[in-house]
């Protein structure tokens, strides 16, 4: 039996017979139904409404971080988040050249230009050895820090919480405070997931969240701002509101700014997901059990576990094919041919036609995971088979 064909066989072993199993589907039930209703039946679906101040709260209180800002989508909530860490326009910022798209289109929304670096092979996150290499050779100016391989300040880093596993955030913190840059986290996939006691997204300055349809909590699309600071908490409503300024009747509005609010049927939804977090958690992790222990004893392919020292909410399980990248291929081939939707990692962003001519740091170990990983059936319902 072939690498792949094993593969399938024990994918099957863990999520049934179904003749399709998805990568990841949301889970909706009657609890999200009735919320949405309420929302309908209250007339409030748009960006004014009870349910957005609450599902802010909710978020703040199960995250840790003082604040929480709701948004229309995660691109747009990392967009203002740099805006309000400081970015500039004709600034760099560090990313990682393994993220989705959305990570380097923010900054490039900003005015700013991503500088790509490479990953972690254990974290599959930022490589905080790579960001020390960028930040000790770059020149320290009045300006700021500036990047030896361009010529650009360097405005903030982006670190990013790959497949809900926390990156090395604590040392990359540290790494940045003494240099002098900002992190904004990106924690798009890891609402849930947790680096020692602390959740992924409040250690930078800011931090961002997805609620996109794919990912653990829904709310079909929107984001959150997390921060501390008060300031930055009310700059981002304010920027995020169109910059209104408040009036009984009147429209004025006292900067250029954005429509970005999450409408309140969005998070009437998110309301109810959120109230079944717990639940959704408690079932990722058991089905990364699952999978972990059925992929054991199988030669030449790796389950992919949280680091040590963290909690992942493993928004998407993955494993690693040994070999080249066509022994990836042929995983993939045989597990949609079976019904079993798997997905690669993203294309790495520095070879995407938007950034292929832009300067980027070595990246060895991002091309490995590339050509490697391999994304397989995830949703929560799985572990209920």
């Amino acid at each position: 039996m072939s690498s792949a064909e094993s593969v399938v066989r024990t994918i099957r072993e863990v999520v049934g017979e179904d003749p399709f199993v998805g990568l990841h589907i949301p889970d909706i039930a009657e609890l999200e139904k009735q919320r949405v209703r309420e929302c309908l039946d209250s007339t409030f679906v748009s960006s004014v409404g009870a349910f957005v101040g609450e599902f802010e709260q909710s978020i703040a209180a199960f995250t840790g971080a003082r604040h929480a800002v709701a948004v229309s989508n995660g691109t747009s909530a990392l967009q203002v988040a740099l805006q309000l860490a400081g970015v500039e326009a004709g600034d760099d910022v560090i990313v990682p050249t393994l993220s989705f798209v959305a990570t380097a289109n923010a900054v490039s929304h900003s005015g700013a230009t991503p500088y790509f670096v490479d990953s972690d092979e254990e974290t599959l996150g930022l490589s905080v050895e790579a960001v020390s290499e960028v930040l000790t050779a770059a020149r320290s100016t009045p300006e700021g820090l500036v990047n030896a391989s361009t010529g650009r300040r360097i405005g903030a880093i982006v670190p990013m919480h790959t497949l809900g596993h926390p990156m090395r955030i604590a040392e990359l913190v540290a790494l940045a405070d003494s240099y002098g840059v900002p992190i904004v986290e990106d924690a798009a996939e890891s609402l849930g997931s947790r680096a020692g006691v602390q959740h992924t997204g409040t250690f930078g300055r800011l931090g961002i969240l997805s609620f996109n349809g794919n990912k653990i909590l829904t709310t079909g699309g929107g984001g959150m701002i997390l921060t501390d600071d008060d300031e930055l908490a009310r700059r981002a409503r304010h920027l995020t509101t169109t910059a209104k300024l408040p009036h009984r009747w009147e429209f004025e509005h006292d900067e250029i700014a954005y429509n970005y609010r999450m409408p309140n049927l969005n998070a009437a939804l998110g309301v109810a997901q959120l109230e079944r977090l717990p639940e959704f958690l408690t079932a990722k992790r058991r089905l990364a059990a699952r999978y972990r222990d059925a992929f054991a004893d199988l030669s030449g392919i790796r389950f992919l576990s949280e680091p040590n020292g963290t909690e992942s909410n493993y928004w998407l399980c993955a494993v690693q094919v040994d070999g080249e990248r066509a022994e990836r291929d042929a995983v993939l081939e045989a597990t949609n041919d079976a019904g079993l939707q798997c997905r690669p990692f993203w294309n790495l962003l520095h070879l995407q036609a938007p950034y292929r001519q832009l300067p980027h740091a070595a990246t060895p170990v991002a091309e490995r995971l590339h050509a490697s990983v391999v994304c397989i059936p995830s949703s929560p319902a799985l572990a209920r088979a």
